[in-house]
């Protein structure tokens, strides 16, 4: 452990105090839990950030849509100043109004730039954006939505839940074994209880993982991986079109994302020559200055090119790259086994609300 973390270690004791004793509150009922009139399913992390959850909820939410449920996405639009409902005018809304583009947060930009391009999007999705997701969620079941797939809900205990998925990242499954601010657990493994289901990503078969959690929770565990799917340039990424790199190019990756060195981890499997790299803080903004360092990183390193995420792509509006391209990562999710993730999905889903129709 790094004399840092050593000297925040005793302020985990009132953080893990206080998680502690607001989950048992929600649990005795003390706490206050409000219910939707439909079917929530959550979708969370006991770590902060870096478990591949949007890449889960945009999966969840697609596959809900071909079963032609009413899907709302509820979430919190963190660091986003709009607050509201996206529905099927959005396109035309953003071209209207930059301004509400530059609204939203990274990750419901890419919640919404994903979903979208579902053929059923049109009818039978929304997006909620706001903190209070009862609040956004009971707007939305006045016009007809009925299923809710909740963005980051795992310690979202005031609304009820009847589906609690809970991602791991196998890369770096407990934060370090400590929770805030020494490490990146936001509650303790206990917690591990309330999950309906397990889904380890960034991995195939993780034994070690899987007894740990067994330690806690009786939940069914499944594993999800990411899979590359080409690079596109930044222009095209936002305006249409794509490309492919020559073979020969060396790439200066860069991310601002919760699980950064993941990332680069990921784009050497994908054997992508990468000869250099940088991390930023999750959601971090780019600023000129920010964009001027990285080219001087990447001309020391001899790189041709820079790659970074979808969600840095979001980040870098407003800045000019001048001296490299850049290239955005597409990458999808795959479920290992997703007939018997819906197998068990069904069985809980029909245990809890044995009166809605699946």
């Amino acid at each position: 452990m790094t004399p840092y973390r050593s000297v925040l270690l005793p302020l985990c004791v009132p953080y893990e105090l206080f998680a502690r004793l607001r989950a048992w509150s929600y649990r005795k009922g003390i706490a206050r839990t409000r219910r939707l009139p439909g079917v929530v399913i959550s979708v969370g992390n006991l770590t902060v950030g870096g478990t591949g959850k949007t890449p889960f909820v945009i999966w969840l939410a697609g596959n809900l849509l071909d079963q032609g449920k009413h899907v709302a996405v509820l979430t919190r639009g963190y660091r986003g100043q709009f607050r509201g409902i996206l529905r099927s005018h959005w396109k035309d809304e953003f071209k209207k109004s930059p301004e509400m583009s530059r609204g939203l947060s990274d990750e419901t930009r890419i919640l919404e730039s994903e979903l979208a391009k579902h053929p059923e999007a049109e009818s039978l999705l929304a997006i909620g954006v706001g903190p209070d997701r009862f609040a956004t969620g009971s707007e939305l079941a006045k016009a007809g939505f009925d299923w809710f797939v909740l963005d980051d809900g795992f310690q979202h205990l005031s609304l009820a839940r009847d589906l609690n998925i809970l991602l791991i990242d196998a890369t770096n499954p407990f934060g370090g074994g400590h929770v805030l601010p020494a490490g990146g657990l936001r509650e303790p493994r206990s917690a591990l209880k309330r999950a309906d289901i397990v889904v380890i990503t960034r991995s195939k078969h993780a034994p070690a993982i899987e007894t740990i959690v067994r330690r806690h929770s009786s939940a069914p565990i499944h594993y999800a991986t990411l899979n590359f799917r080409g690079l596109t340039t930044l222009i095209s990424y936002h305006h249409g079109g794509t490309y492919t790199p020559t073979p020969r190019t060396k790439f200066f990756a860069f991310g601002a994302i919760g699980n950064p060195a993941a990332f680069f981890a990921d784009l050497r499997d994908w054997r992508l020559p990468i000869v250099g790299h940088a991390a930023f803080p999750d959601h971090h903004k780019y600023s000129p200055g920010d964009v001027e360092h990285l080219e001087a990183q990447a001309r020391a390193a001899g790189a041709d090119a820079l790659v970074c995420t979808k969600k840095d792509a979001m980040n870098l509006q407003g800045v000019v790259i001048r001296t490299f391209p850049v290239w955005v990562c597409n990458v999808s999710l795959e479920i290992h086994d997703p007939a018997g993730f819906w197998r068990n999905a069904t069985e809980i889903l029909m245990l809890k609300r044995p009166e809605i129709s699946l």
